[in-house]
């Protein structure tokens, strides 16, 4: 059976082509996020032993930077020196997936690291708009990190 393709859904196939092309002629990718800390020591073990990434070599070799591998070809840059940790909002977050959550949540409870939903109000994952499962947990400067499922 031939099904009819809309109008609309052609328009959405040409455009998705269209911005997929665009991305790929300009080139933009994420590379890194940089993240100025308190206590680089504290948070260069927060994000090797809780959030579990692999440390790679920084260029200053001057104690104040360490840098971390966040997938193939980006990453997170520590650097010390922030006067304060300070307040932030939920609403700015960055986030990581994990091919497994519950082993990654049952990594944090055995951590005794503190973790729940958007509101902070469970411990249980919730579920985004696009079915993702995700939790939400705070770094040595309370940075907010979403950890989710996503499998794109």
């Amino acid at each position: 059976m031939i099904k009819k393709i809309s109008t609309f859904s052609l328009l959405v196939f040409a455009l998705s082509g269209i911005a997929v092309n665009a991305s790929a002629q300009n080139g933009v990718k994420a590379n890194h996020v940089a993240l100025y800390v308190k206590d680089l020591a504290k948070s260069a073990a927060f994000y090797k032993d809780v959030i579990q990434l692999s440390e790679i070599p920084e260029p200053f070799h001057d104690g104040k930077h360490v840098w971390l591998k966040t997938g193939d070809h980006s990453q997170i840059h520590l650097i010390q020196g922030a006067a304060d940790v300070t307040k932030h909002d939920i609403n700015s977050h960055f986030a990581y997936s994990v091919n497994n959550l519950p082993d990654f949540i049952k990594h944090l409870d055995a951590m005794s690291v503190n973790y729940g939903n958007w509101k902070q109000t469970s411990k249980t994952p919730q579920l985004r708009a696009d079915g993702v499962k995700q939790i939400y947990l705070q770094d040595p400067d309370n940075n907010w990190i979403e950890v989710n499922d996503d499998k794109f």
